[in-house]
């Protein structure tokens, strides 16, 4: 009995964290328009996150629900409980990613820029026909903490046109994003950037609208030496020229002959013949932004690039410790509700550290005693 007071208790305190108006919501979004074996949204919320957080199935979430005294409710129910509670379930993760962005940046982050890391990563569904979904994540290098996320199908691409952004962010991102519509999209919205170039995606010119020979200016580049040189993309609509620098740091022997290696074992797999410059463009780190020389040197920006591995860690602890990788397979819509179920817990996870890290030594909100 004093077990079960203790899980109430840590019940209360997580609900602290919650945005205000999630249980009217339950309502209004179709969560909980039957109030018949679970009558509040409380319960309905605890129960679905005891399923997703433990990983066990309906039928045991539900013998753990009465055997709790939460609810008397059957694993068919449960899974119709699931379907419904997309939409809230969704609303819930966007209030929480508004409190996440609510907490001050340390100061060994603070700066002129708004440091953003943004990539996506694949949920697969088990089984031949299972499903793939694509969850786009946009990571707060200053608040260190998620800022923005999305999730589409797999078949919806990597593009920063999906992301919003403000004056003074720095977006930072992998070849896979290095599109001149996405760059744009940066730029117009009075953003930075800095990404891995892609040469297939982003042709560059000379000041005088000339296409501009990469290979001739990388082949005078010697180890240690960082290439810094000016250039110019095209408007993806209006064709005018906006001014960018390309970076380029030669690899080591050996990282060189890896990369090249892991590039002709794809083609072959993939019945393709390896380009000649795609072989040349492996042996540097090649890097594309718009920030000014005169602020940043070339060696401090692929310095900086360097950070954008935190959000591949990030993507590691949501499937290893929180479990997102692999969801189970009912429907698409339970699926969906299942994987913003996992993003409430990331969020909450996140927000219970860093209230206990930078501000109360009790490691949850005060009640105001409502």
């Amino acid at each position: 009995m004093e077990k079960l007071q203790t899980k109430h208790e840590e019940w209360a305190i997580l609900t602290k964290y919650l945005p205000a108006g999630w249980k009217e919501k339950a309502g209004e979004l179709g969560a909980l328009t039957r109030r018949r074996k679970i009558d509040n949204p409380e319960t309905l919320l605890r129960v679905l996150l005891i399923h997703i957080a433990e990983g066990i199935s309906f039928r045991t979430t539900s013998v753990y629900a009465k055997e709790a005294n939460l609810c008397e409710i059957n694993d068919t129910s449960l899974l119709h409980r699931l379907r419904v509670s997309k939409e809230w379930f969704h609303w819930i993760v966007l209030g929480l990613l508004e409190k996440c962005k609510a907490i001050p940046a340390p100061d060994k982050f603070s700066g002129k820029y708004n440091v953003r890391l943004v990539d996506s990563t694949l949920v697969d569904e088990p089984g031949v026909t299972g499903s793939l979904w694509r969850l786009h994540y946009s990571f707060n290098l200053n608040r260190f903490n998620c800022d923005s996320l999305e999730l589409t199908s797999q078949k919806e691409g990597e593009n920063l046109i999906r992301y919003s952004v403000s004056k003074n962010d720095l977006i930072i991102a992998d070849r896979n994003f290095c599109k001149r519509k996405g760059i744009v999209h940066v730029v117009e919205n009075q953003g930075y950037i800095i990404v891995r170039y892609h040469s297939n995606s982003l042709p560059l010119y000379k000041r005088n609208g000339h296409r501009l020979d990469l290979p001739q200016l990388l082949c005078s580049l010697s180890a240690p030496e960082v290439g810094d040189w000016d250039v110019w993309i095209r408007h993806p609509e209006n064709g005018s020229l906006i001014k960018g620098r390309i970076l380029a740091l030669r690899k080591s022997q050996e990282a060189m002959e890896l990369a090249q290696k892991k590039i002709q074992r794809e083609a072959h797999k993939k019945g393709r013949k390896t380009k000649d410059n795609t072989l040349e463009y492996a042996q540097y780190i090649i890097i594309f932004t718009t920030l000014n020389r005169r602020r940043f040197s070339g060696k401090e920006l692929l310095e900086q690039y360097r950070n954008r591995w935190q959000i591949e860690l990030i993507f590691k602890r949501l499937k290893s410790i929180v479990g997102i990788g692999h969801l189970p397979k009912c429907s698409p819509d339970s699926s969906i509700a299942w994987l913003y179920g996992k993003l409430i817990l990331a969020l909450l996870t996140e927000l219970l550290y860093r209230e206990a890290e930078f501000f109360s030594p009790w490691g949850y909100p005060i009640s105001d005693g409502k």
